[in-house]
């Protein structure tokens, strides 16, 4: 039991690099520095990495007619900017439908998608030129995900509180599941392509989706003898052998880890800092900063250390601190050396410069 605790919570902690430390939060929300690990079900072979097609260089052919660029959505202007990540300036701005959140690679890449929550569209972008094409109408779409067999886009609809599930091609609606749950955020899926899960971020839970059936099979409070429905769960990604998946949380800052299986949670890694970002993408990977945000990069862009903690400013959408504004996709053979898989999202660096590395 020990060195199952050690060996989650070392490869936990080297994942999230969390090598910045910030200053201790209010002991009403701190937590202890960790909660018994409990070996999660042994449902998947132990030899099993889901990463395995996203080393360093392993782009797909798509990915390598990709051109050079980072876009980064500007929520509040209604905007993406594209930047030469050489030159490290912005070479163009285009016009997008309302609070663009997410650019998000279609499951073929031959397409990248700004989500624009509020503009209920979607803008499609070429990457091997760069150039942005006619929006297309999609309710609500906060989020975007490609199932694994690559057939359906899942749109997260956060607001209307449910996810559509769409042609991945024509974007055609198929079916909606409605949730029962607040601020349906972020998605994962288990190593066998069988289910999703999902965080709910403002009711403090996760919830699990059969991905035949379209059923919600459960829902998971998080933290029920702590925070409760106030815990903020946002990211959530899967270990390399789909055993444990980690699920970052700003409010009980830590990461928590749930057996995707058992669908339980079985540990909680302090971090010590306000934590909404993912450590790890499938297919684009990221890598988090003292910032609490993400940059998009195909193989784990890493940031420069020792990082200063940021200025906070409030978020006018949620009504709470963010550090970061705007996620953003990298192309660039420099900051994203393996992507090649499905679809992911990913943020921006607000203290630290990038370097290449995979």
């Amino acid at each position: 039991m020990v060195v199952i605790a050690v060996r989650l919570a070392l490869c936990a902690l080297v994942a999230l690099g969390v090598a910045c430390q910030g200053p201790a939060r209010d002991r009403a929300t701190q937590r202890a520095p960790a909660i018994r690990v409990v070996a999660p079900a042994d449902t998947v072979p132990r030899s099993l990495n889901i990463y395995a097609a996203a080393g360093a260089g392993m782009l797909s052919p798509a990915a390598r007619r990709a051109k050079s660029l980072v876009y980064v959505p500007n929520s509040k202007d209604g905007t993406v900017s594209v930047i030469d990540p050489r030159a490290y300036r912005v070479v163009r701005t285009f016009a997008t439908g309302a609070l663009p959140q997410h650019v998000v690679p279609a499951y073929d890449l031959a397409t990248l998608w700004v989500a624009n929550n509020l503009g209920n569209s979607l803008t499609p972008i070429d990457p091997v030129t760069g150039r942005d094409g006619r929006i297309v109408p999609v309710s609500d779409p906060y989020n975007l995900y490609f199932t694994p067999d690559g057939r359906f886009a899942v749109v997260i609809a956060e607001r209307r509180q449910r996810l559509d599930f769409r042609d991945a091609h024509t974007l055609a609606l198929v079916a909606s599941v409605p949730v029962e749950c607040r601020g349906v955020d972020h998605m994962e899926f288990t190593a066998d392509g069988r289910y999703a899960l999902a965080t709910c971020e403002f009711s403090g839970q996760l919830l699990k989706l059969d991905l035949a059936t379209r059923h919600i099979v459960g829902y998971l409070l998080l933290d029920p003898e702590g925070l409760g429905p106030r815990a903020m769960p946002q990211d959530i990604r899967s270990a390399p052998d789909g055993r444990v998946f980690y699920v970052a949380d700003m409010m009980a800052n830590g990461v928590f880890l749930v057996d995707p299986a058992a669908f339980r949670r079985v540990g909680f890694i302090a971090t010590n800092l306000p934590l909404p970002s993912r450590a790890v993408v499938r297919g684009c990977c990221t890598s988090r900063t003292a910032a609490g945000t993400r940059s998009g990069a195909g193989g784990a862009a890493r940031a420069a250390s020792p990082c200063s903690t940021p200025r906070r400013r409030p978020s006018s959408r949620r009504g709470r601190c963010r550090a970061a504004a705007a996620p953003t996709w990298a192309t660039s053979p420099q900051t994203a050396p393996s992507c090649g898989f499905r679809g992911g999202t990913t943020r921006k660096f607000t203290c630290s410069t990038l370097r290449p590395g995979g």
